[in-house]
């Protein structure tokens, strides 16, 4: 008998271990939803995301060991502006993204923001650029998901045009998630 009350005690000893030891490595992600728009309006012209407000955040949590999960509406390849690509605009982030072949590759099979879930994530964070004016300002999926982060005292960011995804987010009683923000 003492040797199984002996094996029990080992048992929850080495499973309490491993449960801290998993909790601890469990590596901290944030979630970056970018625009599948590519057109700005009936210009004709490309747009999508600029590639500095991407590259920069993004490099900035990998090099901390944060992983990155990369989602858009539609899933696929995230469009960039190709205005963005301008020799004027480049830094050493946008510098690096062109050289990273992984990172090209992230940016070329995003997720559908469908399928992500905020519990899996520290943080939401939306790239600027002309195209989440027209898509992320209207998508229901991304106002969920922000009003998911927003609730659960998670934090939301938003760079330069990207805040257009906040026009129509609404809480549950209808009021606009802006409304008295300054």
């Amino acid at each position: 008998m003492k040797n199984i009350i002996k094996s029990v005690i080992v048992v929850l000893l080495t499973t309490s271990g491993l449960t801290a030891y998993a909790q601890q490595t469990q590596k901290t992600k944030v979630l970056f939803v970018l625009t599948s728009h590519d057109k700005l309006g009936d210009t004709g012209e490309a747009t999508g995301s600029w590639i500095e407000e991407f590259a920069t955040p993004y490099y900035f949590f990998l090099d901390k060991g944060i992983e990155v999960v990369i989602a858009t509406p539609k899933g696929g390849q995230a469009p960039i502006d190709p205005k963005s690509n301008d020799p004027s605009f480049q830094t050493a982030a946008t510098k690096r993204f062109y050289a990273d072949k992984m990172a090209q590759k992230a940016l070329s099979s995003t997720v559908k923001i469908t399928a992500v879930n905020q519990k899996d994530f520290k943080a939401v964070f939306y790239p600027g650029g002309h195209g989440p004016m027209w898509d992320l300002a209207t998508d229901k999926n991304s106002m969920k998901l922000i009003m998911e982060f927003y609730n659960n005292s998670k934090p939301i960011a938003f760079v330069c045009h990207a805040p257009a995804a906040l026009t129509n987010v609404t809480d549950k009683n209808g009021k606009y998630l802006i409304d008295g923000k300054k």
